[in-house]
């Protein structure tokens, strides 16, 4: 059963900034080259009821390759390097069909 992972976030760095969008395409070109990643997709709040201004989505085949991309040492060096030091808060859902 695959597995849609998303991550609501929001970044330390001023909106429009080089920086902000220097972090996104990092995000995307590093994200999406993993094994096992599929539809990866970045999208940017809209809403006015939320402060989390972005969110990335991706879906997996099934849960061990969700568990491989969460191992993947790409993905660990990112989290370390770029989202701890630079995302302010976040929320995490994962989804499988109801």
């Amino acid at each position: 059963m695959s597995i849609t992972h998303t991550v609501v976030f929001s970044l330390a760095h001023q909106p429009g900034s080089g920086e902000e969008a220097e972090f996104l395409q990092t995000a995307r070109d590093t994200l999406s080259a993993i094994p096992g990643v599929h539809e990866f997709t970045v999208r940017r709040q809209v809403s006015t009821f939320s402060s989390l201004g972005f969110q990335f989505s991706m879906v997996f085949d099934d849960h061990p390759a969700y568990t491989a991309y969460n191992d993947h040492p790409a993905h660990v060096r990112f989290v370390e390097n770029r989202w701890k030091p630079e995302v302010t808060e976040f929320q995490e859902f994962d989804f499988i069909e109801a």
